[in-house]
Order: structure tokens, then C-alpha cells, then sequence
């Protein structure tokens, strides 16, 4: 049986927005190859830290939710963001049915407002 994640990252903002949505397609691709549905994307774009990260107060946020049969995904995953050095925070999360259903409500308001 297949679990939902979520996961966020935070790319550092030195990056052009073309060199950014180029990280995102990177790990998107890293996903599809694990064998991952991805379910839904957003971009946040370039969003002021809560608190200072490397020297830098701003970062490209993004979102993936995504459902996948094991574990291995997400650790092969957050390989990928440690390795990568425009990566600077990163946090996956699996959701529970509450948290699903809380997604799926936020999607469709944004395609209503879209």
C-alpha cells in the first residue's frame, strides 16, 4: 500500500528563478524515477527565512505531495537534497487521513482561486 508524503525544500536565493525551477525538475525527475506519483506542485517562490540560514535571509520555497509504495523514496530523496549544494533546508513529512483530506481541500481552493 502506497503512503502520501509531503515534502518542502528551500533553495538558496543566490540562484536566477530559471536555475531554480531547474533544481525543482532535477528532484521532480528523482521522484518519477524512484517510482513516486506525484500528486500536486507548488512553487512559493523567493520568501523571506524566519531566521538567518547560511548568511542568507531568503529562499525559492517549493512543495511536492507525493504517494509512494516504501520508504526508500524519501530516503533516496533526501539523499539527493544533501547532496545538492543550492539545497539549504529540506523536511518531508507523511500524512496521516486528516492531513490527506486537509491537502486535497487546500488544492481545489487553489484552483478555484487560480
Amino acid at each position: 500500500m502506497s503512503k502520501h508524503y509531503e515534502t518542502v525544500f528551500i533553495l538558496t536565493p543566490v540562484l536566477s528563478e530559471d536555475q531554480a525551477k531547474e533544481a525543482v525538475s532535477k528532484f521532480k525527475k528523482i521522484l518519477k524515477d524512484l517510482g513516486a506519483t506525484i500528486l500536486h506542485e507548488e512553487n512559493w517562490g523567493l520568501k523571506k527565512l524566519a531566521y538567518p540560514i547560511q548568511k542568507k535571509s531568503t529562499g525559492f520555497y517549493s512543495l511536492f505531495e507525493y504517494t509512494a509504495v516504501d520508504g526508500k523514496v524519501v530516503a533516496e530523496l533526501e539523499i539527493a537534497f544533501k547532496r545538492d549544494e543550492r539545497v539549504m533546508r529540506f523536511l518531508t513529512v507523511s500524512l496521516d487521513k486528516h492531513a490527506i483530506a486537509y491537502a486535497e481541500k487546500r488544492r481545489t481552493k487553489m484552483k478555484v482561486s487560480a
